[in-house]
């Protein structure tokens, strides 16, 4: 369930089954992650992108929502961002 050295983005599809959206194992698995696993670091004024750590490699990850104009912010990804990135994007 953890995120692999060689991984940079995880990304959730969202999937109708006839009569109502889930979310594939990779959205099952962004839950997890930042449930139980990813600290979370800052988040933009909205609240809706996030940027969160791991824990044991220190890498950081973002959590957005690329069609948010979808009922709930449309599935999610999350990025994986340089260090540079993100601490002059979240002002770290």
């Amino acid at each position: 369930m953890k995120i692999a050295k060689e991984e940079t983005e995880i990304i959730e599809v969202w999937i109708f089954d006839g009569h109502k959206m889930t979310n594939n194992e990779q959205g099952k698995r962004i839950d997890w992650l930042i449930s139980n696993y990813l600290t979370r670091i800052a988040s933009d004024s909205t609240g809706w992108i996030v940027l969160y750590q791991d824990p044991e490699d220190k890498r950081y990850w973002e959590k957005n929502h690329p069609q948010g104009h979808l009922q709930g912010g449309g599935p999610r990804i999350l990025t994986m961002l340089s260090d540079s990135d993100a601490k002059t994007k979240y002002n770290l």
